[in-house]
C-alpha cells in the first residue's frame, strides 16, 4: 500500500516533469489561433470572398461614371462609271472618338447601392468565418487537453492496479486472502491496458486534427492553471442574450441585408418603365487620299464634331417589366421569410448555449464535490483493506470512481469554456479578446 499512499504526490511530479519538459514546445490558445488564421482554407476563402465583393462593388460603380471609346478604321471602294466609261478606287481612312456620361440611368444607382450592400454582405460572411474559426480552433485545443487527462488518469489507474495486483499477489501466497482478490486484481489490470490503448490512440487522432487545423505538427497545448475560477455568464439573463443574437449575429445580418438587396431589386424592376437620359458627345474624321467619286484626286479631310443629350423611352416591352416585377416582389417575401427563419433559429441555439453553459457550470461545482468525496471514499477503502474489513475489489473500484471523476472533472470545465465562446457565437459578439481571456486561465 505504499506506492498508494503516496501516488497524489506521484502523480504531481510526474504532471510537473511533464510539463517542464515540454515547456518549450508549448502553444498558448491566442497563439494557435493567430497561426490558424494565416492557414485555415476555410477563413482564406472568407477573405478572397470579401475583396471579390469590394472589385464587384467598383463595377456596379461603372455604371454612374463616363465611358469614352476610339474607333479606327481603313477601307477601299472601286466604282464603276458609264459615261465616262472609266474606273475609281477611292481608299477611305476614318477614326471616331466618342463619350457617353449618364444623366438619368436609376436602375445603375441601384445596382450601385446593391455592389454596396454586397460588401456588407462579404463582410458579415467573413464575420461569421472568423467566428467559427475561434470556436474550432478552441474546440481542437481542448479536446486535445481532454484526451491527456483521459490518458493521465488511466495510467495513473493503471499504476494504482497494477500495485493492488502485486498486493493480492502477495497476499495470496502468505495466505492472507484468497485467489479471488488476485484474479480481480488482474482482471481490472487488464481492463485498464484496454483503456489506456483507446486513450493512447484518441489522443493521437486529436492531435492531428490539431495539427491540421493550424498547419502545424507536433502542437503541444498548455493546460489550464489548477486551481481554476470559470467565468461569470454577463449578463445572467437568456433573453438579453436572444436579443444581442437577433440583431448582430452575422446571419442575421446577412438576411437582412439580402433582404434589402431585394427590395432593392423590386425598385430597380420598377424602373423598367422610366426613360433614361444620357449625354453623348463625338468626334470624327475621314481621310480620303485620292479624292471622293464627285471631287477626284483630292485629298479629303472631313472632321465632324457633335454633342448632345439622348433619350429612350421604352413604351412596351411584352409585359416583360410587369413580370419582373411580379418576380422580385416573390423573392423579397422569401428574402423576408428566411430573415424570420433565422431569427428564429438563432434565438433558439442561443438559448440553448446560455442554459448549457448554466448547466456545465453546475455540474462543475457538483463534480468538484463529487472529487472530495471520491477521495475520502477511496482513503476510507484504503483503511479498510489494511485493516482487513474491505477487499481488494473495494479499493479498485474506490479508485476507478476516484479517477472517472477526475476526468469528467476536467472535460467538464473545458465544456463550460467552450459553451462561454459557442454562447457569444450564438449571439454573434465573438472576439479574439474573449479567446484571450480563456488563454489568461492557461498555465504558463
Amino acid at each position: 500500500m505504499t506506492l498508494l499512499r503516496h501516488l497524489p504526490l506521484t502523480l504531481a511530479l510526474g504532471a510537473a516533469l511533464a510539463s517542464l519538459a515540454s515547456g518549450a514546445q508549448a502553444q498558448s490558445l491566442l497563439a494557435l489561433v493567430d497561426q490558424a488564421r494565416g492557414y485555415d482554407a476555410t477563413w482564406q476563402s472568407a477573405k478572397a470572398q470579401y475583396d471579390a465583393a469590394v472589385s464587384r462593388a467598383d463595377q456596379a460603380r461603372a455604371g454612374l461614371l463616363p465611358t469614352a471609346g476610339l474607333s479606327a478604321g481603313v477601307s477601299s471602294a472601286h466604282t464603276e462609271l458609264s459615261r465616262p466609261s472609266t474606273s475609281i478606287t477611292t481608299p477611305n481612312q476614318t477614326a471616331t472618338l466618342s463619350a457617353s456620361q449618364p444623366l438619368y440611368r436609376p436602375a445603375n444607382r441601384i445596382s450601385y447601392e446593391q455592389g454596396q450592400r454586397g460588401i456588407d454582405v462579404a463582410q458579415a460572411q467573413l464575420d461569421s468565418a472568423t467566428q467559427d474559426l475561434l470556436v474550432r480552433v478552441s474546440q481542437a485545443y481542448f479536446d486535445v487537453l481532454a484526451a491527456q487527462d483521459t490518458l493521465t488518469f488511466v495510467g495513473a489507474q493503471k499504476t494504482a492496479v497494477a500495485e493492488q495486483l502485486a498486493a493480492a499477489k502477495r497476499n495470496f501466497e502468505v495466505g492472507t486472502s484468497t485467489i479471488t482478490d488476485t484474479r480481480e486484481a488482474q482482471a481490472r489490470y487488464d481492463l485498464v491496458i484496454a483503456q489506456e490503448i483507446a486513450a493512447e490512440n484518441d489522443l493521437r487522432v486529436k492531435r492531428l486534427a490539431l495539427d491540421q487545423l493550424v498547419g502545424q505538427t507536433g502542437t503541444q497545448p498548455q493546460p489550464l492553471a489548477l486551481p481554476v475560477r470559470l467565468p461569470d455568464v454577463a449578463p445572467d439573463d437568456v433573453m438579453a442574450w436572444v436579443q444581442k443574437s437577433q440583431d448582430q449575429q452575422p446571419q442575421v445580418r446577412q438576411a437582412a441585408i439580402a433582404l434589402n438587396i431585394a427590395q432593392l431589386e423590386t425598385r430597380k424592376a420598377r424602373t423598367g418603365h422610366l426613360p433614361t437620359v444620357d449625354l453623348q458627345a463625338g468626334y470624327a474624321v475621314n481621310h480620303y487620299p485620292n479624292g471622293t467619286v464627285t471631287a477626284q484626286r483630292l485629298n479629303t479631310r472631313n472632321t465632324t464634331a457633335s454633342v448632345g443629350v439622348a433619350l429612350n423611352m421604352p413604351l412596351f416591352a411584352g409585359f416583360a417589366v410587369q413580370n419582373r416585377i411580379k418576380e422580385t416582389l416573390a423573392l423579397e417575401e422569401k428574402a423576408r421569410a428566411d430573415l424570420e427563419a433565422t431569427r428564429r433559429a438563432l434565438a433558439q441555439s442561443t438559448r440553448a448555449a446560455f442554459f448549457g453553459v448554466q448547466s456545465g457550470q453546475s455540474q462543475v461545482k457538483a463534480l468538484e464535490a463529487a472529487e472530495a468525496s471520491s477521495q475520502s471514499a477511496l482513503d476510507a477503502n484504503k483503511l479498510g483493506y489494511q485493516v482487513g474489513v474491505r477487499i481488494n475489489i473495494d479499493v479498485l473500484n474506490a479508485q476507478s470512481q476516484l479517477y472517472q471523476t477526475k476526468r469528467d472533472l476536467a472535460a467538464a470545465r473545458y465544456n463550460v469554456l467552450l459553451g462561454t465562446l459557442r454562447l457569444r457565437q450564438a449571439a454573434g459578439t465573438l472576439v479574439q479578446e474573449d479567446v484571450q481571456a480563456i488563454d489568461a486561465l492557461l498555465a504558463k
